[in-house]
């Protein structure tokens, strides 16, 4: 039964995520709400591993997903429930695209799918700050009128963290041209040293 509820709840995620990847993590969010399968702070860890290793996002987090609740078949289960979707969707796209291509309810329908992705993508990356910058325990405390751990609400190290990357990434030119993964690479190595899971 676990293996079938895997499959449609990926098979969900890969019909609705327009958008790429980054586009799953609200999906994941309400998994998360629903299923109990994992907590919201290992999505961050889930998004971690997944723009660190070769691969799509949402099919690198499905299998995550999968292994976790349900070992090696459940992240075969996941991983295949996650890709049926588009593999469908692009085999009835490429049988009427081109007999569709300059309709203007076609291209209309396209036009509107793209802030439905940005806002899709724009909520993911919200729900990311708020499980990296801030504390989420102390964060329900103070909406609850709790003000004991506000000195304990920002996570003043990943802060510092994402500050210096952005100098490095926009301004500062001997840094700006670098790869990609050189910065994660350094990140991973700053978290471990800097022990950022307590923080």
């Amino acid at each position: 039964m676990i293996y079938l509820r895997l499959f449609w709840e990926f098979f969900k995620i890969g019909m609705f995520s327009v958008g790429g990847g980054m586009a799953t993590l609200p999906f994941l969010y309400d998994m998360s709400e629903k299923t109990g399968w994992f907590t919201r702070s290992q999505i961050a860890d889930m998004l971690a591993v997944s723009e660190s290793t070769p691969g799509p996002i949402g099919i690198n987090m499905a299998t995550y997903v999968g292994y976790t609740v349900g070992g090696i078949p459940g992240s075969l289960i996941a991983s295949i429930g996650i890709i049926i979707p588009g593999m469908i969707l692009i085999l009835i796209i490429t049988r009427i695209l081109e007999k569709f291509r300059n309709n203007r309810y076609v291209d209309g329908a396209f036009y509107g799918i793209r802030p439905a992705s940005v806002g899709l993508i724009a909520a993911a990356g919200i729900m990311v700050c708020e499980i990296t910058f801030f504390d989420e325990g102390a964060f329900k405390g103070l909406l609850g009128g709790d003000l004991s751990g506000l000195p304990g609400l920002l996570n003043y190290k990943a802060v510092i963290l994402a500050a210096v990357l952005l100098v490095l990434t926009r301004w500062f030119k001997p840094t700006k041209g670098l790869h990609p993964v050189i910065f994660i690479a350094i990140s991973a190595v700053i978290g471990i040293i800097f022990s950022f899971a307590g923080a």
